[in-house]
């Protein structure tokens, strides 16, 4: 007689303990399907144990995306995860949800007159990148069709080009060489370390599709001079040259200025502005996978680049790289809005600028750094080694990794790319507790370096937080 009962294979499921489960206790195949299944409960241990092997969203400080949300926004995008917010006849309330963050953006950045506005979600600020691109290179190839009385892009007109600082994201690099268009970087620095007007205006010509302009540069988070810039085109177009259309990169300055620098004239305010991207999973404080672009009126888009689709019985026009997206992070947005409104985004971002410069104090206080900026802009610090340190920023960042911190450390852009400095991101969630975690971990860190683990205490002497 069998000294133990016999079980089936559910109730061993639920008797053994999780990790004497089958599926635990053998190897999981890692580049091919597993011949069998296992049980759910299972199947989420192994993957939730493989991400514990990732750094914390939280003490990510070289990312600008969001890693904290309301409780309830949670529960908002967990309930529209499945919807594909393309399908607008199925799904008319999450297109209805769109369209007011739309207007609401529109009204945001100033366009002019009333009625809606013209502009889309995407899935972040690349691909609205990529379609502001697109609108520009349609624009001008329209009037240099008609200027020329032949299609652009052939041996009398030469080939498009777009004006930018060299400090310009990567995704712009990206649109130039998947639409065929040349990229003219105008070098940064050493007097300044964004695209100048000067700069812009000197590289314009007959088939100069736009002006790209920064507002929150990644490097450093400053804000590139827009209604500068925009001037010296103006000054350019009436003296008899090119004129250019201007468009401004807002990836985290869209939804950062217009609540705490109110009288920073960027937007469309500035008349040469044609469009303006942002972020909405950066300041606009919704989890990854959601942009915006908006054009200053209809004729700024041409109509050839949207599609009609069918809604509720009319026409719901859509233009888009991407045919299926869940709504999650647009019904997020809007929850934002209505849960913050102007003042709670004020609120919000004011609190990160304050943060950002009182860490930035703390750190021009010390020895061994020498600050680069000081979140003038964005909430964005950067600083290098101090002349002197026998340690580089990519070491201290290394260090600092291994306290849980990830904070990147990079060359600058090519004409200032001998300073190498570490940047620190300040967003929604990194309170200033937090802040002064991380400045003892940076001394500690240094402390490491200087003399070796244990020898931290050494290297406070000069520290005080």
């Amino acid at each position: 007689m069998a000294l133990h009962p016999h079980h089936d294979e559910d109730e061993e499921l639920e008797i053994r303990p999780q990790f004497a489960q089958a599926g635990e206790t053998g190897t999981i195949p890692r580049n091919r399907l597993p011949r069998m299944g296992m049980a759910p409960a299972t199947a989420f241990q192994v993957v939730h144990d493989e991400l514990l092997l990732d750094g914390s969203a939280r003490l990510n400080l070289a990312t600008f995306v969001t890693t904290w949300m309301d409780p309830q926004a949670e529960l908002l995008m967990a309930q529209c995860a499945d919807k594909n917010m393309i399908d607008k006849d199925e799904y008319p309330q999450t297109a209805e949800l769109e369209r007011r963050c739309v207007n609401m953006l529109a009204h945001l950045w100033h366009v002019p007159g009333s009625g809606q506005a013209t502009g889309c979600s995407t899935t972040g600020s690349s691909e609205a990148a990529m379609l502001a691109g697109m609108a520009l290179k349609w624009r001008w190839r329209a009037k240099r069709s008609g200027a020329a009385g032949t299609p652009a892009g052939g041996a009398s007109s030469g080939a498009p080009n777009l004006v930018m600082g060299s400090n310009v994201q990567v995704c712009w690099e990206k649109f130039c060489r998947y639409w065929e268009v040349e990229p003219r970087m105008v070098p940064v620095g050493p007097q300044t370390t964004y695209l100048t007007p000067e700069g812009a205006a000197a590289n314009c010509d007959e088939n100069t599709i736009g002006v790209v302009t920064v507002l929150g540069s990644t490097y450093d988070g400053a804000y590139e001079p827009v209604s500068e810039i925009a001037a010296a085109l103006d000054s350019l177009a009436s003296s008899g040259g090119p004129d250019v259309p201007l468009h401004v990169d807002a990836a985290s300055g869209g939804f950062f200025a217009p609540f705490v620098d109110l009288e920073l004239e960027w937007d469309f305010r500035v008349e040469r502005v044609a469009s303006i991207n942002a972020s909405g999973h950066k300041y606009g404080l919704v989890y990854p996978g959601v942009g915006w672009v908006i054009w200053r009126d209809s004729g700024a888009l041409p109509s050839e680049l949207v599609f009609d689709v069918d809604y509720l019985g009319g026409h719901m026009p859509t233009f888009a790289l991407n045919f299926s997206r869940p709504g999650a992070q647009v019904v997020a947005q809007y929850y934002n809005f209505l849960r913050l409104g102007h003042d709670g985004y004020r609120r919000v971002q004011q609190a990160s600028r304050d943060t950002a410069r009182w860490l930035a104090d703390k750190v021009a206080d010390t020895g061994p750094f020498t600050l680069v900026s000081r979140a003038e802009g964005i909430p964005v610090l950067s600083f290098r080694a101090a002349d002197g340190e026998s340690w580089s920023v990519f070491d201290l960042s290394e260090a600092l990794r291994a306290r849980g911190w990830l904070v990147p450390a990079y060359d600058m852009p090519p004409a200032l790319d001998d300073i190498a400095v570490l940047r620190v991101v300040v967003r929604n969630g990194f309170s200033r507790d937090m802040a002064g975690l991380f400045f003892d971990a940076l001394h500690e860190s240094v402390g490491d370096l200087r003399h070796g683990p244990g020898g931290r205490g050494r290297a406070r002497g000069g520290f005080h937080h």
